[in-house]
């Protein structure tokens, strides 16, 4: 399967969930406007629209939080293969590396994987901007990385620290689960001590593994190979604008391109580099203003910018209002 660009994939795991859920398929679906037989077709994939549309279906049929009542029915027989690969690797470092690289097979999320000062941090990026992910779609990965390494180990391992720009409302019920406090602050993590990091999973299996990858490594191929040029900017200026190196030069070499080469690729599909630059900056600024309590300064340099200025009068070019306006609720300019 080729998933398109920013597209939730889709598998007959969907439909497993739900049975377990209490939920009719036909009826969330319903809900959600879309067609009754998408969750029986073969390789069936989402844009991050319609997804986030039944995501939000699916939590208000479902009684509970979802991410929690999820991470309860959720077995390894009903992850998709990039997932159940995963509870193939020896630990939790290994099986967070390996989702981070074929996580794209199965959304438009990034994971970072770091092991520093004896610790594991898992880190998530959407990559479908300007699209916001619901706030219980992201909590959903944060406590599935726990619920993973727990399934691994069959051990009840604790988190040190989850963060989150948006903490859920019934914080205590997921503070139970996690055994750990969640933190409001920038970008959302999960941070392990490294002695549960490494923890053996006794769900390892090297055969298992070796039958998995290529398959993997193929599909990974296909969905890079059809992705637009478009697309792979705003992925690359996505991940590059907290270090300010958001230049066409810079983008160019991330992309293997030259800079020269990138351009023409992206006038041919309609648009010019500096509207991706905007259109991206501008999504994320919405994001942080709306979602988050971060104060304008700090995100004029998440979104890459060299003094908060340079971002307040882009910001009044992009929208024709000020921040502390957005912030607020106020109506943007039109």
């Amino acid at each position: 399967m080729t998933l398109p660009v920013h597209s939730y994939a889709l598998d007959t795991t969907w439909r497993t969930l739900l049975h377990d859920l209490g939920i009719n398929s036909a009826d969330v679906l319903r809900r959600a406007g879309l067609p009754d037989d998408l969750l029986a077709r073969p390789n069936a994939s989402l844009p991050s629209p319609d997804y986030y549309r039944l995501w939000q279906a699916i939590e208000d049929m479902t009684d509970g939080p979802l991410p929690l009542r999820l991470c309860e029915v959720a077995r390894a027989e009903v992850f998709s293969p990039p997932l159940f690969a995963a509870l193939c690797s020896p630990d939790l470092v290994t099986a967070a590396r390996r989702i981070g690289t074929y996580k794209r097979l199965i959304a438009p999320i990034r994971l970072d994987a770091a092991m520093a000062d004896g610790r594991l941090t898992v880190e998530f990026t959407w990559l479908d901007a300007p699209f916001v992910p619901p706030d219980s779609l992201v909590l959903m990965d944060l406590l599935f990385t726990v619920a993973l390494v727990r399934m691994g180990t069959r051990e009840p391992v604790r988190p040190i620290e989850v963060v989150t720009t948006v903490p859920p409302a019934r914080v205590d019920a997921y503070e139970a689960f996690l055994g750990a406090r969640i933190r409001r602050g920038h970008g959302h993590r999960v941070v392990f001590a490294g002695a549960d990091a490494t923890r053996p999973f006794l769900t390892s299996n090297d055969a298992l593994w070796a039958a998995f990858e290529p398959d993997l490594r193929r599909r990974l191929a296909d969905l890079d190979g059809a992705a637009s040029t478009v697309e792979r900017v705003r992925a690359a200026l996505l991940e590059a604008l907290p270090s300010g190196l958001v230049g066409m030069d810079a983008i160019a070499r991330r992309l293997g391109a030259g800079k020269r080469t990138l351009q023409r690729r992206i006038e041919a599909e309609g648009t010019s580099y500096q509207a991706l630059l905007n259109t991206t900056r501008e999504a994320l600024a919405r994001h942080y203003l709306e979602r988050t309590t971060l104060p304008p300064t700090e995100i004029s340099f998440l979104l890459g910018f060299d003094e908060p200025n340079s971002f307040f009068r882009a910001f009044r070019t992009w929208t024709g209002t000020t921040p502390e306006v957005v912030r607020r609720g106020g109506s943007l300019a039109a």
